[in-house]
């Protein structure tokens, strides 16, 4: 069984929801028969490269908050992450564009470092102190390294802006096709899709129910045409 999952670096709920889903992974008997995939979605794909602005200021400025309400959602959300394990800075973090981050997590799954990276890309983002976007790629080199990539290979990725920027386009018009508004979105063997960050037990039913469901296999006048298998090839015998 596959599981998608849609998601931006710079969401909290995605971070906080990556663990609510893993916890529910972890326990389900199946486990090692679900493949999960990563995709990309931008919560602010029209912010230039250059426009990094303090996190409260971004939700003030963007959602008409005050000040007061912004800071005290982000203790409600490190207070969210706190529960799952996760470290959560609540204040002077700062907000970027992410689209160099998706194009370099493209790169981190032909490499089969996809989730290592997505990983250190959150903690990074949500519990450090240093900023993702305000030290330009060699900071993003330095945790490619970390997640086990090449930094050559991952520097020569960010210098030009063409690699990977179609695969990343492509999983944004994905996401508005199966009609998600917002992220994290989970898609599950195609048939079914949870919205945000539900508690595990939501994850731990969507699976046994995706799992169950699955269709088998309908053969096509299965006895028909000569093939291979475990025992050799079939000969003709005309």
């Amino acid at each position: 069984m596959r599981v998608e999952i849609w998601s931006d670096i710079a969401c909290p709920w995605c971070y906080v929801g990556k663990a609510r889903f893993e916890k529910a992974l972890e326990a389900f008997p199946h486990r090692d028969e679900v493949e999960v995939v990563h995709r990309s979605f931008e919560l602010d794909p029209g912010r230039a490269k250059e426009d990094v602005q303090p996190v409260i200021t971004m939700l003030t400025r963007k959602y008409g908050m005050s000040e007061a309400h912004a800071q005290a959602g982000e203790e409600n959300l490190g207070a969210q992450a706190a529960a799952e394990g996760l470290d959560y800075r609540t204040r002077d973090r700062d907000h970027g564009n992410t689209f160099d981050m998706h194009r370099l997590l493209h790169f981190a799954k032909e490499q089969g470092r996809q989730d290592e990276l997505l990983q250190i890309l959150y903690r990074a983002n949500f519990a450090e102190e240093r900023s993702v976007f305000t030290e330009g790629d060699e900071r993003l080199v330095e945790l490619a390294v970390e997640a086990g990539l090449d930094a050559q290979a991952a520097r020569t990725v960010l210098a030009d802006p063409a690699a990977y920027a179609d695969e990343v386009r492509a999983d944004e018009r994905e996401a508005a096709q199966l009609g998600a508004t917002g992220v994290p979105f989970f898609v599950l063997d195609r048939t079914y899709g949870v919205s945000g960050a539900q508690p595990a037990e939501v994850f731990t039913q969507a699976l046994t129910q995706a799992w169950g469901e699955r269709s088998p296999l309908t053969l096509i006048d299965p006895g028909a045409g000569e093939a291979c298998g475990p025992d050799g090839c079939a000969v003709p015998q005309h």
